[in-house]
């Protein structure tokens, strides 16, 4: 990572933690080196512009809709954290082939398996895309839950300091058990990540992963 680079992460540092109440000391204890896939829920624009500057680390990577680059701001910030843009409308290998290559280079890549942004907090169902790109790296993946900061535009206006709560699960890998990747295996594998980010959440954010009691799971396997 560059000097601008670091630069630019230290003054967004100093503005998010001006205006918003965040959990850092859970930030440290995101590890530092992959390979990882840190799989997350999808609120509003907040997520990059936050955890990334707090992490600070050139091994860290994310993917972002190729739309995004069409902002100038976007497009600036997202060119220093070298974010992969992907085409959501197509099969994106170059993104694929990327993000592979990320991870193969002990890098740690954040996804947003929702695919675009829920806005009121409520999860919304997952994408299998993510699974794929699991199955081919063998990666370690960490769920990560974010609450607290649909409010953030209104808040801002009210000069008021903005909730933004980060919860980290148990690092775990995917094991199909001997069952072919079909697309209804996908797409269970991918309700079953979904779930771990839920079992972090409150009640009233898990959405589409609403669950009494305990979870099932056949897919997932704790490291």
């Amino acid at each position: 990572m560059n000097r601008r680079a670091r630069l630019m992460n230290w003054f967004l540092r100093l503005v998010f933690q001006a205006v918003c109440r965040i959990d850092l000391e859970v930030i440290k204890k995101i590890p530092t080196s992959g390979p990882l896939i840190v799989v997350c829920n999808h609120i509003n624009f907040l997520e990059a512009p936050v955890l990334l500057p707090h992490l600070d680390n050139p091994a860290v990577t994310s993917v972002a809709k190729k739309e995004s680059w069409k902002n100038p701001l976007f497009k600036f910030l997202f060119d220093r954290w070298e974010i992969i843009p992907i085409d959501r409308d197509a099969v994106d290998r170059e993104a694929f082939r990327r993000s592979l290559a990320a991870l193969d280079q002990g890098k740690i890549l954040v996804v947003f398996p929702e695919g675009t942004r829920s806005k009121d907090g409520r999860m919304l169902p997952g994408k299998p895309g993510v699974v794929t790109m699991v199955m081919r790296s063998g990666a370690s993946i960490l769920p990560v839950g974010f609450h607290g900061y649909e409010n953030f535009w209104e808040n801002l206006k009210r000069l008021r300091a903005t909730d933004f709560h980060i919860a980290l699960g148990t690092p775990f890998h995917i094991h199909l058990n001997g069952d072919a990747p079909s697309r209804d295996v996908r797409q269970a594998v991918t309700d079953e990540i979904m779930y771990k980010i839920a079992e972090l959440l409150p009640e009233r954010y898990r959405g589409h992963y609403q669950f009494d009691g305990a979870v099932n799971y056949r897919y997932a396997v704790a490291d």
